[in-house]
C-alpha cells in the first residue's frame, strides 16, 4: 500500500501523540529499506551520514542535495521521513522557511532547523533563531498536509552547554511555532528531564550509548533519535572487516546479503 503525504503527516503526528518512540536516522534508501523492514515507524535523516555518501565532511551538503536525497528517502519506503535541515540552508530566515518547502516537494512530513550558523561558526542570538523558526512554522503551516516543525538548540554541542540557556531557547522555539523541540547533547536524565518540564511541546532527544529508551522515556522525552550513530557502526564494521583483509588477507569478517534480501528484494 502506498499511503498519501497527507497520511504520512497524519501518522507522524500521531506518534507524537502516543508511546514514546525511536525515530532511526539512515544515511541512504538501502538502510531506509533496511529499518522499515525492521518495524520502525518513522525515518529521519541524518546530515552527517549523509554528507559520508557524498564524500564530504558534515555541514558540506547544499539543499539540493538535501531535496534529492529526501526524495529517494521518501519513495523507499511508506515511513514518514524528517529532515535535519542544519540551520535552513543559509542564514536568513526565509531561508529556513525555504528549506521546509523544499523537502515538503520531496516528500518528507518533517524536518528540523538548529540555531546554529556553521559558516560563520556561531550560534544565532535568541531573538534571532527564534524569527527564523517563526517563518519556517509558518511554511509548514502553508503546506496542504501535517508538517511535524523541530527547533533544535545547539550550545551544547557549540562550546557552551548551559542546560538554562537552551532551555530558554526551546521555550522562545516553541512560542515561535515549533511542532517538537530538541536540544541534542543531553547526556543526564535529570538534563532531559529539566527540558522537558519546562515545555510542553514534545521533545526529541539524541541517544548517547549511556542512557537506554526507558531511563530517555520516563525521563519526559517522547521521541528518540540517532543521529549518524547508525551509519557510523556500519563504517566502521566495514572499517574493521577491511583491516583484516589488509593487515592480514583474512576474509572471515565479510558478510552476506543474508535478512537484507528481505527488504531489498531479489
Amino acid at each position: 500500500m502506498t499511503l498519501s503525504q497527507k497520511e504520512k503527516g497524519e501518522a507522524f503526528r500521531a506518534l507524537h501523540e502516543g508511546e514514546p518512540f525511536v525515530i532511526p536516522n539512515p544515511w541512504d534508501a538501502g538502510s531506509a529499506r533496511v529499518l522499515a523492514g525492521l518495524g520502525f515507524k518513522a525515518l529521519a535523516t541524518t546530515s552527517s551520514g549523509f554528507a559520508y555518501t557524498l564524500g564530504r565532511p558534515d555541514g558540506t551538503v547544499t539543499l539540493g542535495e538535501i531535496e534529492e536525497h529526501v526524495s529517494a528517502l521518501s519513495e523507499a519506503t511508506d515511513l514518514p521521513v524528517s529532515v535535519d535541515l542544519e540551520n535552513g540552508y543559509g542564514p536568513a530566515a526565509e531561508d529556513a522557511a525555504r528549506a521546509i518547502t523544499t523537502v515538503a516537494g520531496a516528500g518528507a512530513v518533517g524536518g528540523s532547523i538548529e540555531d546554529y550558523d556553521r559558516d560563520e561558526e556561531r550560534l544565532y542570538e535568541k531573538n534571532e533563531a527564534a524569527e527564523r523558526i517563526t517563518a519556517a512554522a509558518a511554511a509548514a503551516r502553508a503546506l496542504d498536509f501535517p508538517f511535524a516543525l523541530t527547533a533544535r538548540a545547539e550550545n551544547h554541542l557549540r562550546g557552551n552547554p548551559d542546560l538554562d540557556e537552551a532551555i530558554a531557547r526551546l521555550q522562545a522555539y516553541e512560542e515561535a511555532g515549533a511542532d517538537v523541540l530538541y536540544a541534542p547533547g543531553l547526556v543526564t536524565v535529570e538534563e532531559i528531564k529539566a527540558i522537558c518540564d519546562a515545555v510542553s511541546k514534545p521533545v526529541n532527544v539524541l541517544a548517547s550509548g549511556r542512557l537506554n529508551l526507558t531511563e530517555i522515556a520516563d525521563a519526559g522525552a517522547q521521541r528518540v533519535s540517532v543521529g549518524g550513530g547508525l551509519a557510523w557502526s556500519a563504517v566502521n564494521g566495514a572499517i574493521e572487516a577491511a583491516e583484516r583483509i589488509i593487515d592480514d588477507g583474512d576474509f572471515s569478517a565479510l558478510g552476506t546479503p543474508g535478512r537484507v534480501k528481505e527488504w531489498l528484494g531479489p
